[in-house]
């Protein structure tokens, strides 16, 4: 098995084992193992489908870039990360897609993150997938990042689905509030613009900030605005 074939293989089993186990499989399971079985065979089954993943993107070798990164590209990675920055660290506050959230959909407010999309931390790892396959176009990246943007974006529309089951009261009534897509209820006039909140942008920033500085020692190669300030 190749290096490549490596990392797509163990990544399809990070990505479907986690999709089959959090929606067809997860009440038949429940049902025999009980909720904490269940939790602790999710839990086992992800930590050891990611750590193939992690293991063979490691040994997989560097392949030719399949195109030229230059400062362009660059600049416009920098902004998607801290696009995603954003949405990541406004998603922790009044999200009811969170587990044991205390905010009902029912009454939530789509202002904020929710205003430009109802899956702030589930865009928000797509968007970084995107980023990374922008500025490091190498075939076991590509593949990598690839499957977190399917993971992100397919376990959204999949959780719509499984919420609107479990919530039949309150969640199609976000639904109708907010997107799934970024800026479609803006544009269609169900939500506005605004009300983002200290949390999103200067945690956002923060994060932003840290996560690309991390870059230099964790990676070896500077990342966002540090290639320009460093």
């Amino acid at each position: 098995m190749t290096g490549e074939i490596a990392v797509l293989a163990t990544a399809a089993s990070f990505v479907g084992s986690h999709f089959l186990l959090s929606h067809p499989l997860r009440r038949p399971l429940v049902g025999a193992v009980g909720e904490k079985g269940f939790l602790g065979l999710y839990s086992l089954v992800a930590f050891a489908t990611l750590g193939a993943t992690v293991w063979a993107y490691r040994a997989a070798s560097i392949t030719e870039p399949l195109w030229t990164v230059g400062d362009g590209i660059w600049a416009v990675a920098t902004l998607l990360m801290l696009i995603a920055s954003v949405l990541l660290l406004g998603s922790l506050v009044r999200n009811p897609a969170l587990a044991g959230a205390p905010t009902s959909a029912a009454t939530a407010e789509a202002r904020g993150v929710f205003a430009v999309t109802r899956h702030p931390m589930m865009w928000a790892f797509a968007i970084w997938g995107a980023a990374h396959i922008l500025v490091y176009p190498i075939g076991k990246n590509i593949i990598l990042a690839a499957a977190i943007i399917v993971l992100a974006l397919v376990g959204a529309a999949l959780q719509d689905r499984k919420k609107a089951a479990l919530d039949p009261a309150g969640w199609p009534s976000w639904q109708a509030r907010t997107s799934y897509m970024p800026f479609a209820a803006i544009l269609a006039g169900k939500a506005r613009v605004g009300g983002f909140g200290m949390h999103a942008i200067a945690g956002g920033l923060v994060v932003w900030l840290a996560a690309t500085w991390a870059h230099i020692p964790l990676a070896g190669w500077p990342a966002g605005i540090w290639r320009w300030i460093g």
